[in-house]
């Protein structure tokens, strides 16, 4: 995000009568969104929060006051929660925020083929989407070099990615008399 601010989470379902919300963390430690204080959403509108069990949480909005009932915790469903990027710890070497790869651009062999969209993370290998719908694995392998000052990183595609005719090598054809 060019704002500042990192997702960290998602409002879920309601839990309860109470107003308790579930919240889907992006943190490696979901408890871990307490010690951040205050969060916006991507309304703008700001909330802390405490844990309860099993990944339940009460919100409370800037004046201090707890979702008053269910009703309250059902019209938050789906709002993302982002913390400021300077209260974050800076990842460890190659390791990454999200929000750091998008926009970058991907260059193969000296010519930009897009621009990366979205991070994909379903658990099996992180994947990069770029701007022409190409998805691409995010390894070391795929991406080699990535330069965040200059806003770009070095692609090299896998085959399973281009596609096996463009890395077998051409074959030769005869030409000349008596063919």
């Amino acid at each position: 995000m060019t704002d500042g601010r990192i997702q960290i989470g998602v409002i879920g379902r309601p839990h309860g009568v109470r107003g308790l919300v579930h919240v889907h963390s992006s943190a490696t430690d979901e408890a871990s969104l307490v010690s951040y204080g205050v969060l916006t959403d991507d309304h703008g509108e700001r909330w802390t929060l405490s844990w309860r069990s099993g990944g339940v949480a009460e919100l409370r909005d800037a004046q201090g006051k707890p979702l008053a009932d269910r009703t309250a915790a059902q019209a938050l469903v789906n709002r993302k929660l982002y913390v400021s990027r300077d209260v974050l710890p800076e990842p460890d070497e190659d390791e990454f925020y999200h929000s750091d790869l998008l926009g970058l651009e991907a260059v193969e062999d000296g010519a930009s083929i897009g621009r990366v969209v979205t991070v994909h993370d379903y658990g099996a290998g992180t994947s990069l989407e770029l701007d022409t719908g190409l998805i691409l694995p995010f390894s070391r392998v795929c991406v080699p070099e990535i330069d965040f000052p200059n806003r770009r990183m070095t692609i090299v595609r896998p085959v399973e990615v281009i596609g096996e005719e463009e890395h077998a090598p051409k074959e030769k054809t005869a030409k000349g008399a008596g063919a």
